[in-house]
């Protein structure tokens, strides 16, 4: 099995960007980025991909379009073997869009929507 990579992005907006959250060893940034790792990998585990899904890293936080939005990028990785279906970003994107109330709940998290971003 080769491993592969795909991107995850979305939006918070009830968790205000600070300066802290840019920095990869401040604590709030290790918070946050453990807090959304949690709540990442338990979606990813209960997806399609469960099965081959070996976790995701937080990349980055990034101020978002109004004061208490937070952009959220990640990296994920799963095992990809021939005989396995290939990875499906629509729907992976479908699956996450629904076990986030369309969008809109990743834990205690608020989400924009339209922010939600896979790609394979």
């Amino acid at each position: 099995a080769i491993t592969e990579h795909f991107t995850l992005n979305f939006t918070i907006t009830n968790l205000m960007f600070t300066p802290d959250l840019q920095t990869p060893n401040s604590r709030k940034f290790r918070s946050a980025e453990k807090i959304m790792k949690h709540y990442v990998d338990s979606l990813l585990q209960k997806s399609s991909i469960g099965p081959h899904f070996t976790g995701c890293k937080v990349t980055g936080f990034r101020s978002g379009r109004h004061r208490d939005d937070t952009k959220v990028d990640a990296v994920c990785t799963y095992k990809d073997n021939a005989s396995l279906a290939r990875f499906e970003r629509e729907k992976l994107y479908q699956e996450l869009s629904t076990m986030t109330n369309n969008v809109t709940k990743l834990g205690h998290y608020s989400l924009d929507r339209s922010s939600l971003y896979v790609d394979g």
